[in-house]
């Protein structure tokens, strides 16, 4: 008897344990894509808004156009008009229905023109058009960088010198994990650093500055356990 006792105790505890362990496992890995393929020509993707961080002037025009060189399918996402050239813009064509907090972000990019700057990159853990984290090349100046942007001042985390041709499909993506962030180009890692400034999740997007017309294609968003909101991402 007491021998069936303690088979029951143990199936119990074993069932427990099992329980708890399942609450203990990671987050599954989340991924949401983004190729363009599906909106429009002229029109921006469904969720997504137009804005700029120390706006002089009206809104950079952006939209989705044939490009029979992107890398998947034949349409991006462009800057077209940048309507202004202030060097203290930073135009933003971001959404603000995911919160990314840890993973990672994607994207290819192309710079076609630029004489204040050119090139740009992506944001995340974007709380509004004035604070957020922002990676960015620049072909004029052959760097690479990390910023972030608070109350729409932008301050330099880290920076690496190389040549990337202008005119030419780059890969770009960046790696959070918790208050670390790496930056790669074309599969290589070139920046490191730690930094807390924004520790809650927030938005994703794209990212020029002045006159800087780029394309975009392949926007992906890897990320652990993030939530929605609403729609999310969308085609």
């Amino acid at each position: 008897m007491k021998r069936v006792k303690f088979a029951v105790f143990i199936l119990v505890l074993t069932f427990i344990v099992s329980l708890w362990a399942q609450g203990k496992q990671p987050l599954a890995q989340k991924v949401i894509s983004l190729n363009f393929e599906n909106t429009a020509v002229g029109k921006i993707p469904a969720e997504w808004k137009i804005e700029a961080t120390n706006k002089k002037g009206p809104l950079a025009t952006w939209q989705v156009v044939k490009d029979s060189t992107a890398p998947s399918g034949k349409k991006a996402l462009a800057l077209t008009g940048f309507n202004q050239t202030f060097g203290g813009t930073f135009n933003l064509c971001w959404n603000n229905q995911i919160n990314f907090l840890n993973g990672s972000i994607s994207v290819q990019f192309k710079a076609n023109s630029g004489e204040e700057d050119e090139g740009g990159g992506v944001i995340w853990r974007a709380q509004d058009k004035n604070n957020y984290y922002v990676a960015r090349f620049n072909p004029l100046e052959d760097n690479f960088r990390i910023y972030y942007v608070k109350d729409g001042a932008r301050r330099m985390l880290a920076s690496a010198r190389l040549k990337l041709a202008a005119h030419k499909w780059h890969s770009m993506k960046i790696v959070q994990n918790g208050n670390k962030i790496s930056g790669f180009l074309n599969g290589k890692k070139y920046l490191e650093v730690e930094n807390s400034t924004f520790s809650e999740a927030g938005g994703i997007g794209l990212w020029t500055k002045a006159d800087a017309a780029t394309s975009f294609d392949d926007f992906s968003v890897h990320g652990v356990g993030f939530p929605l909101k609403k729609g999310g991402l969308r085609q």
